[in-house]
């Protein structure tokens, strides 16, 4: 006799495939009173519905991550324009090959960003080699926005010293993928960016920032406000690359207007090596690299 679960998940199956064949067969999705509701897109995409899906967007990345033993993260931010330096070469010589002047400026930039991009990939590698050689309850999990850049360079580096990684993807109006080196098992896609700065928080155990723009600022300042306001545990807050977080930030206006109080800038640690970032984390914990 086949099981409860097994019924459940041959009508699960049953409705999904209805839907599956009626778009297969070229034919626009009208609403349909009788369709079942959780396999009615119509119903799910209406105004009233929002509060099921930002349930569903909550709820899925927390199975699955929780499924897979990753409890752990270290989420490293930054820049999703640094290209990786191979790239960022290949396009200078051609610059240089060229007569445009801008052109060569914006290669010559590209390169000197491209160092943040390896330097992400190594700290993720000093991440990774910890771990490997700990118990699963103990592993730190790279966590990045699954994008390009900053964000590929932290995946790879994880990738390549074989450990899971995570990306939390965000459906944009441009076409944006993630990228390879994610885990596949653990490359979620958000459409709410709330629920995806939630899932950042949930597991840090710290957060390391390379420069980066607006994604980057807003990711970064969610997180000192978390800290900050007690809302959120006290994680170690790595700056990675001090010249820039320097020139962009003068913290130090906000402690003569009396907008923060003096101690609020130990929440900061500024770094512009990978092992300095790594080092910060381990002693924030008293870890033994």
């Amino acid at each position: 006799m086949q099981s409860t679960q097994d019924l459940s998940e041959s009508r699960l199956a049953d409705a999904w495939a209805e839907l599956e064949s009626h778009s297969n067969q070229g034919y626009t999705l009208h609403p349909d009173a009788y369709r079942l509701a959780f396999a009615d897109p119509e119903f799910l995409l209406r105004r009233e519905t929002r509060g099921l899906r930002m349930q569903l967007e909550m709820l899925k990345p927390e199975v699955d991550q929780h499924a897979q033993g990753i409890e752990n993260t270290i989420v490293v931010f930054g820049s999703a324009r640094f290209a990786p330096p191979e790239q960022a070469e290949k396009a200078l010589a051609a610059a240089q090959a060229g007569s445009d002047a801008a052109v060569l400026a914006e290669a010559q930039r590209q390169v000197r960003n491209a160092g943040y991009y390896n330097q992400a990939r190594l700290f993720s590698r000093l991440v990774a080699a910890y771990s490997q050689a700990r118990p699963a309850k103990e592993q730190l999990h790279i966590c990045t926005g699954g994008g390009p850049g900053i964000m590929e360079a932290a995946n790879r580096g994880a990738h390549e010293m074989g450990m899971p990684n995570v990306g939390l993807n965000i459906a944009l109006p441009h076409e944006q993928s993630s990228n390879p080196y994610v885990s596949p098992s653990l490359n979620f896609k958000f459409h709410y960016f709330a629920l995806r700065k939630m899932h950042f928080m949930m597991r840090a155990k710290a957060l390391v920032a390379f420069p980066g723009g607006f994604g980057t600022l807003d990711e970064l300042f969610e997180v000192i406000t978390l800290v900050q306001t007690r809302k959120a545990k006290p994680v170690p807050i790595v700056l990675f690359g001090s010249s820039y977080w320097k020139r962009l930030f003068n913290f130090d206006v906000l402690i003569e207007e009396g907008a923060i109080s003096p101690e609020d800038l130990d929440l900061l640690t500024y770094v512009d090596e990978p092992q300095e970032a790594w080092d910060a984390i381990c002693k924030f914990y008293a870890l033994s690299p």
